[in-house]
């Protein structure tokens, strides 16, 4: 595709997996992407999959790279030797053209926006198949040898989060501070407070009756157990026994251990009460009808689905880990989970949470203004003048 030249504006080149509004770091490279063209870049989007909508823009040049055989690693590895390509072809041509990165997924010496740090992200998959574990711990190895040369050689390394920020200092200790930057992440607009008839309608659909409340799980639904279903559904076994728990659980995700989780809710005799309601691109809806969102996830440098649902003004519960925790504050505190693997911990806080659902209801409408005034689009707004400005 030929792009529009536009001689006020530098060119960017942009290196990701992905980009398209289905959720994740996928969401926020889109939403990037969008706000540079929308400032009259033109803007070269090297990356595996690109939505129709960012396809057709005429500033956009799209540069496919292929999985061949559908191999991660495969992929990764062309994507990083096509991101490196395009982005030293737009560099001769164009001096001060800006390239942004994720993580290890590029070395090119500019700007490094990090979503996630592998050097703090173990593999969790005891219970996966052999062929997985040999294949996780592959990517892996991979994934922290690349970060570790990307990292150490960009100009400027964004950070979602000030834990992550602060990880990347521990884990690179040649790392200058001040090239480390951390900008908080934004939700989308469509992610506004639930109407009362979006309520209504949404609690319609999942059949619940006036005095039921919903909790929500949005997640991969992977062989690893970092996302923490699994301590989910240990605590809703014991759960389910609470006199006026009366509550369901709907899970949102999919992903490789899809069966084995529905095999553990057939064995714990949990059907009646949890449904599967697979890949959706319906999260604000899902929202709407929820009560609560729970993620118990042993490392997340942020966690998107929580701040979705705060911004919906649904309170969640994640752990004290996670990016997220830090923009929580005070009177959400008692919702953190100090041990994402702790059934019991979790049932505690759940139990607590269902005897007054709406004085946490209330705390996240209140935190929801604040993370609303800080969008996706401010958030692009915001790294663009952070590397407009380093140079």
């Amino acid at each position: 595709m030929r792009a529009r030249a536009n001689q006020d504006r530098e060119p960017w080149v942009l290196v990701a997996g992905s980009f398209h509004r289905r959720g994740g770091m996928d969401k926020l490279n889109a939403a990037l992407a969008s706000y540079l063209l929308d400032d009259g870049h033109v803007v070269h989007l090297v990356a595996h999959e690109v939505e129709p909508l960012l396809q057709t823009h005429p500033r956009a040049v799209v540069w496919s790279v292929p999985r061949p055989a559908s191999s991660y690693l495969l992929g990764e590895f062309l994507l990083a030797k096509r991101g490196r390509e395009i982005a030293g072809e737009v560099r001769k041509r164009w001096n001060k053209a800006r390239v942004v990165v994720n993580g290890g997924n590029c070395a090119f010496g500019d700007v490094n926006w990090v979503h996630t740090v592998h050097h703090q992200w173990p593999c969790r998959d005891a219970e996966a198949p052999l062929s997985f574990r040999i294949r996780n711990r592959l990517a892996k190895m991979w994934a922290k040898r690349q970060e570790r040369r990307c990292i150490n050689l960009a100009r400027i390394v964004v950070a979602n989060s000030e834990r992550t920020r602060q990880h990347l200092l521990q884990q690179f200790s040649g790392l200058d501070p001040n090239r480390v930057c951390t900008v908080p992440l934004g939700a989308d607009q469509e992610f506004v407070p639930v109407t009362p008839g979006e309520r209504q309608q949404a609690r319609e659909a999942f059949g619940l009756a006036r005095d039921e409340r919903l909790v929500v799980f949005v997640g991969a639904l992977g062989h690893d157990t970092n996302k923490g279903l699994d301590t989910v559904l240990d605590a809703w076994e014991r759960l389910v026994a609470v006199p006026g728990w009366n509550t369901k659980l709907a899970i949102a995700g999919s992903g490789s251990g899809v069966n084995r989780y529905r095999a553990r809710i057939a064995q714990k005799g949990l059907q009646g009460g949890v449904s599967f309601l697979g890949q959706t691109d319906q999260v604000p809806q899902l929202l709407a009808g929820a009560d609560l969102l729970v993620s118990p996830v042993r490392y997340e440098a942020y966690g998107m689905n929580a701040h979705e649902a705060i911004c919906r003004g649904v309170p969640v519960m994640i752990s004290a880990n996670a990016g997220f925790a830090e923009r929580m504050g005070a009177a959400m505190a008692p919702m953190l989970l100090q041990d994402p693997t702790d059934a019991r911990e979790l049932q505690t806080k759940l139990v607590c949470w269902r005897q007054t659902p709406d004085v946490w209801c209330s705390h996240a409408k209140q935190l929801a203004d604040e993370l609303r005034n800080h969008s996706s689009r401010r958030m692009a707004e915001q790294i663009v003048r952070l590397v407009q400005g380093s140079s």
